[in-house]
């Protein structure tokens, strides 16, 4: 199992807006990058936009970044799709046998270690920016020219 794809695509389409800031980034344009369907685009440009992480006019084809490249976190993304419900990134199983050693201990035992897990991922996530990205995609299409 794993995290949602929504949090990929949504930088993906945040890093692809900003490549094409001087083109129309429609959701039929995202979605040929992303190689999806343009209605999955559109439910999550409209998380995006929820966030105030990018401007869409409704009956003008396009979207555009509404901060900064280094303004935009991949945290601001993470929360901004979605990506865990009720803002737990690991869950623990109900119900463990209570006359069980483990059963009865395991929840108390893990769940300290999975928030601080979560934490240290968020902190993470907290210190790269969608500039960092762009770079990134910038420096690695140099080296391969």
């Amino acid at each position: 199992m794993s995290i949602s794809s929504r949090f990929a695509v949504g930088i993906h389409i945040l890093s692809l807006i900003e490549f094409n800031k001087d083109g129309v980034s429609s959701s039929e344009y995202l979605a040929g990058s992303v190689n999806t369907n343009p209605a999955l685009i559109r439910r999550i440009l409209g998380m995006l936009k929820k966030a105030g992480l990018i401007e869409v006019r409704p009956g003008i084809a396009g979207s555009k970044l509404a901060r900064s490249l280094s303004d935009i976190t991949l945290l601001d993304v993470y929360k901004a799709v979605d990506v865990v419900q009720d803002n737990e990134l690991f869950s623990v199983h109900d119900n463990p046998n209570p006359k069980c050693i483990v059963g009865k201990n395991i929840q108390d035992t893990i769940i300290p270690i999975l928030s601080t897990a979560q934490l240290a991922l968020e902190k993470v996530l907290g210190n790269v920016t969608i500039e960092d990205v762009v770079k990134d995609i910038v420096e690695k299409e140099e080296r391969h020219s």
